[in-house]
């Protein structure tokens, strides 16, 4: 089956652009486009896409509400790639706390976009990880109630040794075969333990996984 696509941003030649690269792939179909993200839930519900490719400043709804929306009332959310122009960006970071999976530039290349939706689909791999380091520095809160949170989130879930250590190479990027091979173990092994570690974090992916681990400190994003 493709990769369902519904597509948002309120420039049309975006969603024309973004249309013609993901179109030409035979295993991604684009199911929609809305203009805005007001637009997104209804269109959720009724084309039941797999992504949202979803601009994150937008004029009525904007991306961080439209995902807060999404993940807070559909029971079963497709995946959200936020689509932005600038990836050092508050409303970039913001998304991704509210519960988007990863990001993509606009200017990325056609061969970057169908990475990025693929990836997304398959919930493998945190995007642009050095990017999301540097947001997490920028505009993570400090030693703000955020930080607190966050450090009481990490205590609460006990992470073992090995997890912990799995957690620490998520942040750096690395796919499950990675850790895999960096820590001598097979991939299923290493399966096991990105679930344990979304579950007691009470993640809904390894982006959130991740975010939890930077502004707990557990994780230094610099």
């Amino acid at each position: 089956m493709p990769v369902r696509v519904l597509l948002v941003d309120d420039e049309p030649l975006v969603r024309a652009g973004l249309r013609a690269v993901l179109e030409a792939q035979p295993d991604i179909e684009v199911a929609g486009e809305a203009a805005d993200g007001a637009a997104v839930l209804p269109l959720v519900r009724q084309l039941r896409p797999d992504v949202v490719a979803m601009d994150v400043r937008m004029p009525l709804l904007d991306g961080i509400e439209a995902t807060r929306a999404l993940l807070r009332t559909v029971s079963d959310p497709p995946r959200i790639l936020v689509v932005t122009t600038f990836e050092n960006d508050e409303y970039v970071y913001e998304a991704l706390r509210a519960g988007a999976d990863g990001f993509l530039l606009k200017r990325a290349r056609p061969a970057e976009i169908v990475h990025a939706v693929r990836l997304i689909a398959e919930g493998e791999s945190l995007l642009f990880p050095a990017s999301v380091r540097r947001l997490a520095a920028e505009y993570g809160d400090g030693d703000g109630g955020g930080n607190r949170a966050a450090r009481a989130e990490l205590e609460r879930a006990r992470l073992t040794e090995r997890e912990g250590e799995v957690l620490r190479l998520m942040a750096r990027g690395l796919s499950n075969a990675e850790i895999a091979a960096r820590l001598v173990v097979g991939t299923e092994t290493v399966k096991s333990h990105v679930s344990a570690v979304l579950a007691k974090l009470g993640a809904r992916d390894r982006t959130q996984a991740v975010i939890t681990a930077y502004e707990s400190g557990f994780v230094a994003p610099g």
